[in-house]
């Protein structure tokens, strides 16, 4: 078990596994080679991109992160108008300032390698830098990006200490213990995870961190609602402030169409994705790729639930993100949540299932009627595969994230119409989910090899 928090980070588009990864990697091998005493020795470094990330790399940004890693810069504490001022400095002198301190020589085009076609075992976002002095190698590490910005190095893979372990209050290691948990203490989820995040920090810093992530989300989709224009490279036109200027003109006005609510929860959806598609900041929920689909639904929660959440506060909005972080939680720790690893389902349908969930337990539903709405979810996911046209997360990524909104809003509510009592567990499910992913040919798998990504027709 993590915290929810390893879930929910702050961060850039378009990326969380190609792009935050990476960047995060970068950042703590230049740490590692300071602290070392080999940093300021260093002439040369070159960077190979493996598998997905060599495949996909340069349309996630991923050889731009690892420079701005390199460079000291984080994803949360980005200041992008000035990292893209020095990027650019360090492309035309080909010269790279290794955490402000250590100028080295360095091509862009020739030092970062990418080996699209060489998988490693562990994890197929794979990457290796290694640092030089001349012709004397002075240090080099493999590492792993795994999905939603976490990160792992091949050492820490080889010398991990199993031994380690956190008492929770409230242990689960799947659903059906989670379920168990709840039952045998009369708590709802949120509450069985409240408890466990105090392990890490009391509750009124969790409180204050879930309700950031909140402010950053309505941000994000304020941002998202008020920006036109084409996203980048593909030329394609942004949608979610026409939807937005649309829709605002029938403010306060009953709607005639009972469905049009489901146009505010693709335009919120659709609001988040763009941003991320341009690389600005997000909320990873639990991945870049996915971040619209949470937001989405809690904007739903906040706006067209007001009568049946009476008691609507601060208060529904953390417990939302702890449910959600439960669910979540349980694809992570028993899965995949890396669209090169499991495919799309990995990241929309996790996002999705991890919605649905939450919401239901939002609406007043039981946790066997919670536990349903999140199996629904991702059920109706299996098999998503992860094909983005040209690497970019645009398309079908972006209008992905609001089909899924709908489904997850309308799984906690198909679920919220029954007793809880259904034949597949989310468990299987989740299972299920690991197992086609890992069945799935890796064409589709975040590559650009196959499916749409190569069957577009150019006009």
């Amino acid at each position: 078990m993590n915290s929810v928090f390893e879930l929910f980070k702050i961060g850039v588009g378009p990326s969380s596994s190609h792009t935050v990864g990476p960047m995060k990697i970068a950042y703590m091998f230049a740490k590692d080679a300071l602290e070392l005493g080999v940093l300021l020795k260093s002439t040369k470094i070159k960077i190979e991109l493996f598998g997905s990330l060599g495949a996909t790399g340069h349309g996630h940004c991923s050889d731009k992160a690892v420079v701005l890693g390199l460079m000291g810069y984080l994803p949360e504490s980005l200041d992008m108008l000035e990292a893209n001022k020095r990027f650019d400095s360090a492309i035309k002198q080909k010269k790279i300032d290794l955490l402000k301190i250590k100028k080295i020589d360095f091509d862009f085009y020739k030092d970062i390698i990418f080996c699209k076609d060489k998988f490693l075992d562990y994890h197929p976002n794979a990457m290796k830098i290694s640092i030089y002095n001349s012709s004397e190698l002075l240090k080099e590490a493999t590492y792993y990006s795994t999905g939603g910005g976490a990160v792992i190095s091949e050492y820490d893979i080889q010398n991990i200490d199993i031994k380690t372990k956190i008492d929770f209050p409230y242990s689960f290691s799947s659903a059906k213990e989670l379920l168990e948990q709840c039952r045998k203490n009369s708590l709802h989820v949120s509450s069985i995870m409240m408890e466990n995040e105090k392990v890490f920090r009391s509750e009124e810093e969790v409180k204050k961190g879930l309700l950031n992530i909140w402010q950053v989300m309505r941000g994000c989709v304020k941002q998202g609602c008020e920006s036109s224009g084409e996203l980048p490279v593909l030329g394609v036109k942004k949608r979610a402030n026409k939807i937005y200027n649309r829709l605002q003109k029938k403010e306060g006005f009953s709607m005639i169409d009972p469905l049009e609510v489901m146009d505010w929860i693709n335009l919120w959806a659709l609001a988040v994705n763009e941003q991320n598609a341009c690389g600005q900041k997000v909320v990873t929920a639990p991945t870049n790729g996915a971040a619209g689909i949470i937001p989405s639904v809690m904007h739903y929660m906040t706006k067209f639930q007001g009568s049946t959440l009476k008691d609507y506060d601060e208060r529904k909005i953390v417990n939302f993100l702890l449910t959600s972080g439960a669910i979540g939680l349980l694809y992570q720790n028993n899965a995949s949540i890396s669209g090169a690893d499991v495919g799309c389902q990995g990241e929309v349908g996790v996002a999705c299932s991890m919605a649905a969930g939450a919401l239901a337990e939002a609406m007043g539903g039981t946790i066997e009627q919670v536990e349903n709405a999140a199996e629904i979810a991702m059920e109706h996911s299996l098999g998503l595969t992860c094909d983005p046209i040209g690497g970019l997360v645009q398309i079908p990524c972006i209008e992905r994230n609001a089909v899924a909104s709908v489904r997850a809003v309308n799984s906690a509510r198909m679920a919220l119409n029954g007793d809880g009592k259904h034949y597949v567990s989310l468990d299987s499910v989740i299972k299920t989910m690991f197992e086609t992913g890992k069945d799935m040919m890796s064409k589709y798998k975040e590559t650009s090899q196959g499916g749409l990504a190569v069957n577009i027709v150019e006009c």
